[in-house]
């Protein structure tokens, strides 16, 4: 049951300053749980997803933090659960709104899509009638994000595929920049917004948004998991909405930011030797795995064509030729340095 710490003789402001999730009512100074029930399991078995809002009685922005849009992200959800944990989504001003878990017909079965085989993140901004994952979106975008000014998205990478923690943002939006500097995450990759995305139709909407990647899915990392709640604190605390018992964790150094990227193929198939870390700077030449056949018979060095920053291993110890198993930067900077491109 939800309580009410605002008081305000004038109930009519208090009502004027309310924000309204699924059709309910939040006034200042109110916290409350509310759950999210669009469809049952073919068991007849209810299926709710718990949103999490906290509203401090003083004005000031109202952040949505969300993980778990693909089920078996897991790493994202420890981000989101640790925030609550900590309380760290309780406000000084403002209001914080927690979704740890999006598509919990994934999580269940740890599952990336929808029960209907959809990717919810293809799918924004939904339709009243359409499938199951579409309704699911349409909904969400109708009825929870007018009253949100900005969004903190938590993924991680797909199947075996390791992503060093990173900031994913729109070069065109500099408020997101700006952010995404304070949230200083060890990289902040400029990346096309993807048609259908989540992140897109925040960006018509005009929504101030971070899509925050780390990690693989399946997996829970501790270092990834503290790089996400740190830079939430950071985003936070910039936007004073933390209380001053909050420790703020100072950035050690600037993020990079990789203005270009690409990805590095197997030319053979065979069992996968990464020879380097992830987020890791390599000079073009450098021997940066091996792919080996069964029998102790082959071993191809993989050499890279350019210097870089490694920014996603696909940990896959079995690989075919033609998948992908580097992400590389072509080109990045930093706020201390000019530019810096390889061809």
């Amino acid at each position: 049951m939800a309580f009410t710490a605002f008081r305000c003789c004038d109930k009519t402001l208090a009502m004027e300053n309310s924000i309204s999730i699924l059709g309910n009512e939040i006034l200042p100074g109110e916290r409350r749980t509310i759950n999210f029930n669009i469809a049952k399991l073919y068991t007849s078995t209810i299926v709710e997803i718990p949103i999490i809002v906290e509203r401090s009685s003083r004005p000031g922005p109202v952040v949505l933090i969300t993980a778990g849009i693909h089920g078996d992200e897991i790493n994202g959800v420890e981000i989101v659960r640790q925030l609550i944990q900590k309380k760290i989504n309780r406000p000084t001003k403002g209001t914080i709104i927690c979704i740890p878990v999006l598509n919990v017909f994934g999580f269940l079965s740890m599952d990336r899509n929808f029960p209907d085989g959809r990717d919810l993140n293809r799918i924004f901004p939904g339709t009243k009638n359409g499938s199951l994952a579409s309704r699911f979106a349409y909904q969400f975008v109708n009825e929870i994000l007018p009253d949100i000014d900005i969004c903190l998205d938590f993924h991680t990478g797909g199947a075996s595929r390791f992503n060093t923690s990173q900031i994913r943002i729109d070069p065109r939006n500099k408020k997101d920049l700006i952010l995404a500097e304070v949230f200083n995450a060890p990289f902040i990759l400029e990346s096309k917004i993807i048609d259908k995305s989540y992140r897109a139709t925040c960006s018509k909407m005009n929504k101030t948004t971070l899509l925050f990647e780390g990690g693989k899915s399946e997996f829970i990392d501790r270092g990834v998991a503290k790089e996400g709640v740190q830079g939430t604190i950071r985003v936070l605390h910039h936007l004073k909405m933390l209380s001053k018992k909050v420790e703020i964790p100072t950035p050690t150094k600037p993020s990079i930011i990789i203005t270009d990227s690409r990805w590095i193929r197997a030319k053979y198939s065979g069992m996968f030797h990464p020879h380097v870390a992830h987020g890791t700077f390599v000079e073009k030449g450098q021997v940066i795995a091996a792919i080996t056949d069964p029998y102790g018979k082959t071993n191809y060095k993989m050499k890279v064509s350019n210097s870089g920053y490694i920014i996603n291993i696909n940990e896959s110890p079995i690989v075919y030729q033609g998948d992908a198993v580097f992400h590389i930067s072509t080109s990045y900077k930093d706020s201390n340095t000019s530019s810096n491109e390889e061809a």
